[in-house]
């Protein structure tokens, strides 16, 4: 059988394209060249003819499957019969491995045995030869002859020597004195010698990296009483490597490390505390001759403090990274270490913090103010000034008390964000240097007084300061020329300075300060200075809408004429669009409008404008109800405010724009029909006012009382 027999039935096999394809090759089994094509007789003989051939195959196939699983079923039978031999094999060499194991087991048990006897016969036989040689050895100790021992005189037996003598001291403390006194003082005089002779030779293995030696001889000086020695040379050699470099800290580190997995190696009993030993001696010696000599100068408090952050930061950071060494069971071994380095220097801290953050700041005023060529002078405020301005802008009275004199500095307005990110950054340093230096009970105190030292520079010597001068630099109520309104500038930098301080305070003061009374302090200093600015800032924009409402009304009076709203000539002229005192006014105040909006940003600007625009409003409302008006007049009127509605919009206030557009629907009242008055006051428009305004502007008709239109009303 080909395997081209098993082609058509490859998966994925399908019986509809299988038969397809049969009809397909039979000549005549498709309707391809038309209908009349077809031969179904030749289709059917040919699909007889397969099916015979696909039972043949059938066949063929069953009888290669049944000979295939006789050749399997072969296998698996010879494989069964292989493995059944292995597990037998396997199961012999498992007991004759069960029967040595148990000849070993005994064979050893024998073994120990007799190496017990023997140790038995051996350890008092050993015993005894060492007592002897003790016994040889101080006896040359009575004479008064020098000892003449191999294993004295010997240097390569040095540490059979330090046994030796080791044990003769104990001997000699077990003798009396009296008769014995010369053979202890040889003794001594002995095992000096050799303890000296011990730290020379751990020293020079030192020196020559052989730790094993060092091993070696730190082990057997342990038994004597210059073992500290010993400890002290290991500490002294291992620092002479370290350099006074600009990477001191780094150094150190490296240094530790390589010197606490050296002692690991050549300290067997208690390295730690060799360990925690030699990083006192570095940091009370070393690390505290460098912090000296680094903070010796304090004649530069910017510097001093700067180094004094680096230092105390990098060390710091130093012990946490020598955390991991073990260094005993006190856990505040290494912060304790450090604070002792920098205890005299952080009992001051603060009041060289504070003395500079003063100074510094003060400076900074200073040279800010002198840079404008301007002396900062104390500022009249309170009593008669403030009673002459609040009448100045409440009332037409003229009171000439104290100085009136509007200075305005050529607009400068002595108020700079460059200057308040300025003292802001340099206090944010203070205060990273502060929760740093400080203890965790100091923190908050420490921190609120430089807060305290910020508000006073920032707040009230700078942006006060301004306000104040702001204030002095505003128009008075009623002028003559058009108003420069600084104070608006002022404002704009006031707030943005004031914004940045209140974001150091969240982000920088709370987290150092919340868990304190000293948190309840500075949000109320915060809350007191902030409502002081507020108040000037009230004030000044009141002070300052008013001078601009002022020219308003200037401009007005002088340029709007009587006739304008009730011509001679009941025709309006083609050009006459509006009155040229509504075109002066306009232009004004779109100018005013840009000036007020330019600093102010937030709902600052929408509170300002829609006061400003109410304001406005009400100057030209009580301006409108000045005139009497004919049909012309009224049209001029309908002009000039339908221009104003156009002006205010660029303030972007709803109710401002309202108002408008009542007054706008007030005016059209002076020019309809009085046969409709009454139907138009119902109107929409009108619905919700008041009435009596509605009648005070139909009054304002020039034929008020010619059409009887009060009685039309009724």
């Amino acid at each position: 059988m080909s395997m081209k027999d098993f082609k058509d039935f490859e998966e994925p096999f399908s019986a509809e394209d299988y038969v397809e394809r049969l009809a397909w090759n039979v000549q005549g089994g498709t309707t391809e060249r038309g209908p009349e094509s077809f031969d179904p007789k030749k289709l059917l003989i040919s699909f007889e003819n397969k099916i015979e051939e696909l039972k043949l195959l059938n066949e063929k196939t069953e009888k290669r499957i049944e000979k295939l699983e006789q050749i399997v079923q072969t296998e698996y039978n010879r494989h069964a019969e292989t493995l059944a031999e292995l597990q037998q094999n396997q199961q012999g060499a498992f007991a004759l491995f069960q029967k040595l194991d148990d000849r070993i087991n005994n064979v050893a048990t024998k073994v120990v045995h007799l190496g017990d006897q023997l140790e038995g016969v051996n350890i008092p036989r050993q015993r005894a030869v060492e007592a002897q040689k003790l016994m040889q050895y101080f006896s040359e100790f009575l004479s008064d002859d020098d000892v003449h021992s191999e294993i004295f005189t010997d240097p390569f037996q040095l540490q059979e020597a330090a046994d030796v003598i080791q044990k003769l001291q104990l001997i000699a403390q077990e003798l009396p004195t009296e008769r014995f006194r010369d053979a202890k003082r040889r003794i001594d005089i002995k095992c000096a010698q050799i303890e000296n002779d011990l730290l020379s030779e751990f020293k020079n293995a030192h020196k020559e990296g052989d730790k094993q030696r060092m091993k070696e001889l730190a082990t057997v000086l342990l038994l004597f009483k210059r073992y500290a020695d010993c400890v002290d040379s290991f500490i002294a050699l291992s620092q002479k490597p370290l350099s006074w470099s600009r990477d001191l800290f780094a150094d150190l580190t490296k240094l530790c490390r390589d010197v606490n997995k050296l002692t690991q190696e050549v300290f067997i009993s208690a390295p730690e505390t060799v360990m925690g030993k030699f990083v006192t001696n570095v940091y009370q010696i070393k690390l505290q001759e460098h912090i000296n000599h680094t903070l010796r100068d304090q004649s530069d408090p910017e510097n001093y403090l700067r180094n004094l952050y680096e230092l105390y930061k990098n060390t710091a950071q130093l012990s946490t990274e020598l955390t991991e060494f073990k260094l005993g069971s006190d856990a505040s071994f290494l912060s304790r270490l450090t604070k002792d380095c920098f205890k005299n220097y952080l009992d001051k801290y603060i009041s060289m913090e504070t003395n500079y953050l003063k100074e510094k700041m003060a400076s900074m005023l200073e040279g800010y103010y002198g840079s404008l060529n301007h002396q900062k002078r104390q500022i009249q405020t309170g009593g008669l000034h403030d009673l002459q301005a609040r009448f100045r802008n409440k009332t037409n009275i003229n009171i000439n008390i104290g100085p009136t004199t509007v200075i305005d500095y050529g607009g400068e307005i002595f108020l700079s964000q460059s200057l308040g990110l300025s003292l802001l950054n340099e206090s944010k340093q203070a205060f990273t240097r502060c929760q740093l230096l400080s203890s965790q009970s100091e923190l908050p105190n420490n921190a609120a007084s430089i807060f305290s030292i910020l508000v006073e520079n920032l707040c009230y010597e700078h942006i006060d300061y301004a306000l104040d001068i702001g204030l002095q630099g505003i128009p008075p109520q009623d002028p003559k020329t058009p108003p420069k309104v600084y104070f608006f500038d002022v404002v704009g930098e006031a707030n943005a300075i004031f914004h940045l301080l209140e974001r150091q305070f969240s982000d920088t003061l709370v987290p150092l300060i919340n868990t304190s009374p000293k948190h309840t302090e500075c949000v109320q200093k915060k809350r007191e200075i902030m409502e002081q600015i507020e108040a000037k800032i009230d004030t000044g924009l009141d002070r300052g809408l008013n001078a601009v409402m002022g020219y308003v009304k200037h401009i007005l009076s002088t340029e709007q004429k009587k006739t304008d709203f009730r011509p001679e000539s009941e025709v309006l002229g083609p050009m006459t669009l509006y009155t040229n005192a509504c075109s002066k006014v306009v232009a004004f105040v779109n100018t005013q409008a840009t000036n007020v909006r330019k600093p102010l940003d937030g709902k600052n600007v929408s509170t300002v404008l829609t006061e400003f625009g109410i304001r406005f409003h009400r100057t030209i409302y009580e301006h409108l109800q000045q005139f009497t008006y004919n049909d012309v007049g009224g049209m001029l009127a309908i002009c000039d405010v339908n221009e104003y509605r156009k002006c205010v919009k660029m303030l972007k206030s709803p109710l401002v724009s309202s108002l408008f557009d009542v007054l706008h629907a007030l005016c059209n009242l002076l020019v309809v029909q009085p046969e409709n008055l009454k139907q138009v006051c119902t109107g929409e428009q009108l619905a919700g006012i008041d009435r009596a305004t509605v009648t005070s502007f139909i009054g304002l008709r020039a034929d008020f009382k010619t059409a009887k239109i009060a009685q039309q009303l009724k």
